[in-house]
């Protein structure tokens, strides 16, 4: 209630319930984002999450012997990710050879169309929205399953050939394990018996 000369006047209660729920809507986003930042350096702590809520979104699919069809396009968008994933960021095919191909250029590491952690993110995200959908029965369409996982087996297998075939034709390997890595090396025992007074 304001005063305005001499009478009383009633607030407007929706400003402040929307600024209230603004402010609470603020503070959430805020505590997300850092749970996001805190979890970006844990790799192994975040797909071993990715696994349980897969390996739960898999139990509730198998339970209700239904949503096939949400399976499916979830699959579809894996394959989807999978392929941004291994895929440079710049096309050589598209942009011309920008990695190096021979032993004296330059070197140029492997940057990824996307991520790692914005992988594992639109992966989480994915599953928890197929996990949501299995419960409204409008999803719930009655399709024969089988011909849903041989379409899309064989979709997987022709796109992981064609991008193999293209990794092959480019030389680029996308993965960081069993490549030479560059850093400190361990001092000598010259350097070491230097150092001591």
């Amino acid at each position: 209630m304001t005063s305005v000369g001499g009478g009383t006047v009633a607030g407007d209660g929706t400003s402040s319930t929307s600024s209230a729920i603004s402010r609470w809507t603020y503070t959430l986003s805020q505590r997300y984002q850092h749970f996001l930042d805190k979890s970006t350096p844990q790799v192994l702590h975040r797909w071993i999450f990715f696994a349980v809520i897969a390996l739960i979104y898999s139990i509730r699919v198998f339970m209700v012997q239904g949503f096939y069809i949400i399976t499916y396009a979830l699959g579809i968008y894996i394959i989807q990710l999978l392929i941004a994933f291994l895929s440079p960021q710049v096309d050589p095919e598209v942009d011309g050879p920008t990695l190096p191909t021979r032993g004296s250029d330059e070197f140029r590491p492997f940057v990824r169309r996307l991520p790692e952690f914005k992988f594992w993110y639109s992966l989480t995200k994915a599953v928890c929205i197929a996990f949501v959908l299995t419960f409204f029965s409008a999803f719930d369409v009655p399709v024969f399953w089988p011909i849903l996982l041989f379409y899309w087996l064989v979709l997987f297998i022709s796109t992981m050939k064609r991008q193999i075939m293209h990794m092959v034709k480019y030389k680029y390997v996308p993965f960081t394990f069993g490549k030479q890595r560059y850093g400190k090396k361990a001092p000598s025992t010259d350097e070491r018996s230097a150092s001591k007074p």
